[in-house]
């Protein structure tokens, strides 16, 4: 198989997205890469792909255990064989994954950067052909970025050591001149081939809030949110304990996160938000680092984050599926005090000089500066956030609240119709908050008689049966498209947006009997009628073409010279509602 037969027939995708190509065709040819794209955009897709058809095993290395295992999950799912090795396994686990890593069980193996120092993990590393080596969150390796590691310096030194250096393919989210030079530089790539494909997110809707009373005015939001899935970033742990308890109270199924906790209930929650069994996450940046869960449908900021990179990439966990998500943000003075203090009293780094620690901490000023700039902006919010990221958008992107409005200016209505309200003594929550357990509230799904909602819930008895979170089944641009293409075969679930050959083999039967029966209901299909014997393997071809491009009924009919009651009859034929 060529790339775009391998892409089509494992991930279900007709073509690349922006940006991707060229970094798949570097790796193809033996290359190093550098790839700077939103979250998002697919960067696991450009190493994937010449994972599956370069010979070896590729390694991924990633610094994030959560991320790991939901990259594993996805690619099985997609019936590529992984593994991943890091910190969450036992040593007889890390001894078996080896072993079999030996025999070529695996394509794709993610491994934590610490594990490159362990003599087991370089002896294998020794002795197996690599077809490639991909760096993730590649701006860990730079002390400019907002997420420096150590262990990140040591990966050159571990490609050197190979008896033969494979390509390396460097990605990231976020990455300024400075990080991007650190970058190419400390992993040693050489002459890498740079593709950036902007920091756009277009799906992302963008607004920030000045409110007087922040709890009135979230609740007033999410009250808006009951049947989508969330994520509330708090500054501080007091903060995400108060908000917990009250969203708990008043009937969400919220989780809690942040480093205070035990790591039983970090995992715990972690796992129900992924598995949906919790709506909505209130956590502080400790959480959602490579969560690649892709149906958070908002995020909002209740504290104003201390950077614009940690702002986007918090706010751009909302839609990774492409669908769209909302990021709001609630903005008081009292966050600048805030931020300023915990600058101030933040742990010194001791992999730095003083003198670097000092340039490090004025540019975390420079940070906040202009992170208080962007929430006191009163232009286009989209144009701040490109123009801080070094790209130069032309006009107004129509779509914030600077540009529009605010979206949820009656939640600051509602607010003051509120603020008298009785609550809960803040002095109290902790302890409250602790007395409760994450609860097992079951989503309420408005218009549950709808194709959507009978396929989300499909969805949901796949994971379950399979034991894994819904997203990896399928994301909700899927089951859009299910909805609007309509499939009756395995066929046409085939031309269906992110089903691969393995998903439709594995769960198309569950999704076309949820159709079939819809369309039975709705009394719009008829499967008895025939087509007309005139048709052409070419006609056929064509008007499958053209109908998956947009073409019209009558438009096809015209060009190909039968009736619109004809094309329509083949058209559902080939497993197509019309």
């Amino acid at each position: 198989m060529d790339k775009l037969e391998t892409l089509r027939h494992y991930f279900g995708h007709e073509g690349f997205r922006p940006g991707q190509e060229p970094l798949v065709d570097a790796l193809l040819q033996g290359r190093d890469c550098l790839g700077i794209m939103p979250t998002g955009a697919g960067k696991s897709m450009c190493y994937q792909i010449p994972a599956l058809m370069r010979p070896g095993v590729a390694l991924v290395i990633s610094p994030l255990i959560s991320l790991m295992k939901d990259q594993v999950a996805a690619l099985k799912s997609a019936g590529v064989p992984a593994a991943y090795l890091n910190s969450s396994l036992t040593p007889r686990q890390m001894d078996l994954a080896i072993e079999r890593a030996r025999m070529g069980a695996y394509r794709v193996i993610y491994v934590a950067p610490e594990r490159l120092e362990t003599s087991v993990f370089r002896a294998f590393a020794q002795h197996t052909p690599l077809s490639l080596l991909a760096v993730d969150e590649a701006h860990c390796v730079s002390q400019w970025g907002q997420d420096f590691r150590p262990d990140y310096r040591r990966i050159a030194d571990f490609v050197d050591s190979l008896p033969q250096r494979p390509p390396v393919g460097a990605f990231t989210a976020t990455a300024t001149d400075r990080v991007r030079e650190d970058i190419i530089r400390l992993l040693r790539l050489q002459a890498p081939v740079l593709s950036a494909t902007g920091f756009d997110r277009p799906n992302l809707y963008f607004e920030v809030l000045r409110p007087q009373h922040r709890d009135e005015t979230l609740r007033a939001i999410l009250d808006t949110k009951r049947s989508e899935s969330g994520i509330i970033y708090c500054a501080t742990r007091k903060a995400v304990e108060e908000i917990c308890q009250q969203l708990r109270a008043e009937g969400f199924a919220a989780g809690r996160y942040h480093a205070g906790l035990p790591d039983e209930e970090r995992r715990q929650c972690q796992e129900d938000f992924q598995y949906d069994r919790l709506q909505v996450m209130v956590a502080t940046n400790a959480f959602g680092m490579g969560i690649d869960k892709s149906n958070v449908r908002y995020v909002i900021h209740y504290n104003m984050p201390r950077s614009m990179e940690a702002y986007y990439q918090e706010a751009g966990r909302a839609g990774r599926d492409g669908e769209k998500a909302e990021c709001i943000l609630l903005y008081s003075k009292q966050d600048i005090i805030t931020a300023k203090w915990m600058l101030n009293n933040a742990a010194p780094n001791p992999d730095m000089t003083p003198a670097e620690q000092q340039a490090v901490r004025r540019q975390d000023f420079q940070r906040l500066n202009a992170m208080i700039d962007y929430c006191e902006n009163s232009s286009c919010l989209r144009q701040f956030i490109l123009r801080y990221f070094g790209e130069a958008p032309r006009e107004h992107c129509r779509d914030c609240s600077g540009c529009l409005g605010p979206r949820y200016r009656a939640a600051l209505d509602t607010e003051k119709k509120k603020a008298r309200r009785p609550r809960l003594p803040m002095d109290s929550a902790d302890m409250a908050c602790d007395q409760l357990q994450p609860v097992r509230l079951k989503l309420p799904t408005p218009g549950a008689n709808s194709l959507f909602e009978q396929l989300r819930a499909c969805r949901m008895r796949l994971a379950q049966q399979h034991r894994v979170p819904p997203y990896i089944i399928c994301d909700d641009k899927t089951l859009t498209d299910l909805v609007r293409r309509k499939p009756l075969t395995p066929e046409g679930l085939m031309t269906v947006h992110g089903l691969g050959a393995v998903k439709v083999g594995r769960y198309g039967d569950a999704f076309l009997q949820v159709i079939r029966a819809y369309g039975q209901e709705q009394k719009t299909v008829d499967v008895r009628q025939s087509p007309p014997s005139a048709w052409t393997e070419t006609d056929k071809a064509q008007a499958r073409q053209d109908f998956l491009s947009g073409v019209t009924v009558v438009q096809i009919a015209k060009k190909l010279r039968h009736t619109p009651e004809e094309v329509r009859a083949q058209l559902r034929l080939m497993g197509f509602v019309v």
